[in-house]
């Protein structure tokens, strides 16, 4: 069995297959890490969506439909609390390019979004300055495509939480948001995603984190933590994230994506017939 870890976009990731990657494979997916991060990262000045944060146009990465197209549906099921233009919030609380971590208060991401990003016939344009933020579904993007890059073989990438499984069969544990050594259960994946996101993760300052809802500029103070299965990482990555707000739970079941999540209260909700195996009454 072979094991490649290292740190990319601010996380850790693992990639595990039947023998260690060879100079080539490690090679494929540095190359598709960088890319991406090139283009979506809004902590490098020399990103594209730096570059365009001031307004402009300029030719679409080949990520941009995908991505924003579901951005839509995820801004929709939410009424507009989910915004890929909420990197200017984000920042201004203090997760901004130089991790200064210091809040200058809240601030909405513009409400009406798609008017002022379009992504049509290959050109990514903003009609006004905005930062753009892909932190919804972004890593579950990339480990998609970090999985792809791997060839056929069976392989389990995981991004610090967000886990592509593919030709094999893994129990992942299901991490406790208030007690990292613990789970509060495990969930078998075969072929298909797993992805997490919570509120003790991307934390700073009094009871900052990084999920903001995109109306107020606030942080969300009602869930601590959400799993979400898929076919892909994308997929499950964005329920994740809807899974925080009211709608979440209407679009997971649109998408046929079973999840859990734990309130902060420490009550735990999980869709109906969800496979995870829980270690509560149930």
């Amino acid at each position: 069995m072979g094991v490649w870890d290292f740190d990319a976009i601010g996380t850790r990731w693992q990639i595990v297959m039947p023998a260690a990657p060879d100079d080539g494979v490690r090679e494929r997916v540095s190359a598709v890490i960088d890319a991406f991060d090139r283009e979506w990262s809004r902590f490098r000045p020399d990103s594209l969506v730096t570059t365009l944060s001031g307004g402009g146009r300029v030719t679409a990465p080949v990520d941009a439909a995908d991505m924003l197209d579901t951005y839509v549906a995820l801004s929709r099921a939410t009424e507009g609390a989910v915004n890929p233009l909420v990197g200017g919030s984000l920042a201004r609380r203090g997760y901004d390019a130089a991790y200064s971590l210091t809040d200058g208060g809240a601030a909405p991401a513009p409400a009406a979004w798609d008017d002022v990003l379009s992504w049509a016939h290959g050109v990514l344009q903003l009609s006004a300055p905005a930062l753009i933020d892909v932190g919804a579904l972004g890593k579950g993007r990339l480990v998609d495509l970090v999985a792809a890059a791997l060839g056929d073989e069976p392989a389990v990438v995981d991004a610090g939480g967000d886990i592509r499984v593919r030709g094999r069969t893994e129990r992942i544990a299901l991490e406790h948001p208030y007690d990292s050594a613990t789970a509060i259960g495990v969930w078998e994946i075969t072929d298909g995603a797993l992805c997490a996101s919570a509120t003790n993760r991307r934390a700073w300052g009094d009871g900052l984190h990084h999920v903001l809802d995109a109306r107020t500029g606030q942080p969300v103070r009602t869930v601590a933590a959400t799993w979400v299965a898929a076919p892909t990482a994308m997929i499950a990555d964005a329920a994740a994230t809807a899974l925080f707000f009211d709608g979440g739970v209407a679009l997971a079941h649109e998408w046929d994506a079973p999840w859990v999540r734990m309130l902060s209260d420490g009550r735990v909700e999980w869709s109906p017939g969800c496979p995870a195996d829980l270690f509560l009454p149930r």
